[in-house]
Formats: C-alpha cells, structure tokens, sequence
C-alpha cells in the first residue's frame, strides 16, 4: 500500500499530461509551458546535485524508498515526453513539407501550362488535314524514250 500512491500519482500524472499534450500540441501557448516545464526541471536537478539527502528525504515520504529511484522514476518520464515531443514535431513537419510539395508542384504544372498556350499563341496554327479530302497524289514519272540514252 506504501508504494500504491506513489505509482498512482506517477501514472495519472503522465496519462494526463500526455494527453493535454498531444490535443494541444501545435499551440503557442504549449510551447511556452515545454519552455517553462524544461527550466523547472533544469532547476530541479540542479538542486537534486547539490542536496541529495533531501531527495532521499522526498523519496522516503512518497514511498519510493531511494532518492535515486525517484530521479530514475523522474528521468523516464522526461524520456517519454521528449520522445513524444520529438515524434509530434516531425509528423508535423511532414505534413508540412507534404502541403509544400504540393503547392510547388500545382505551381510548376500552371507554369508549363502558361508557357504552353503562350508558344501556341506565338505560332501559327495550322488547319490540320481533312480525312474527308482527298491528297494530290505524286505525278508518275514518264518513261524516257528509247533512243534518248544519256550516256556518261
């Protein structure tokens, strides 16, 4: 029952923030509270470095047993966040650099498109031949009288 409350706290906390992370990943507003949450730790462990004994003192009174466990407890929370921080950013980057070679390829299709249909308003067109008429067939070519040889 000792260790039940401390692992509770640590699953809900990290289902819940996990959550509201993922709805709410793309906002400024999240942006700013990773900022916050990164200096808070930062701080955290500074004072963890400095005074040991008092984390061992915290990990005792949540029933973790060691201060060590409480900051591995800790780290692998961290370490699912920022895997997941760094998964969402490139799915979206993805999307992005999808959207992006959409739009340039649209692009580069109307651009051939313009340059086509200005050539074709440079160049005469024209009329192409009608099946229905018939093609001047090629004269045959006389045979040359007998006695006219051409000697060389």
């Amino acid at each position: 029952m000792k260790y039940f409350w401390i692992q509770l706290l640590l699953i809900l906390g990290s289902v819940s923030m996990a959550l509201m992370f993922i709805r709410t990943w793309g906002q400024a507003k999240n942006r700013a509270w990773k900022r916050i949450a990164f200096s808070v730790f930062v701080v955290v462990n500074v004072y963890a470095v400095l005074r040991p004994t008092d984390v061992t003192w915290l990990a005792q009174q949540l029933g973790v047993g060691r201060g060590t466990d409480l900051v591995l407890y800790v780290m692998v929370l961290a370490m699912g966040f920022l895997t997941l921080n760094t998964f969402l950013r490139f799915r979206s980057l993805e999307k992005k650099i999808t959207d992006l070679a959409r739009t340039v390829a649209i692009n580069e299709g109307m651009r051939h498109n313009d340059e086509r249909l200005a050539q074709d308003a440079v160049a005469p067109v024209l009329p192409a031949p009608s099946a229905t008429a018939p093609t001047p067939e090629p004269a045959a070519a006389e045979p040359a009288p007998a006695g006219d040889s051409v000697k060389a």
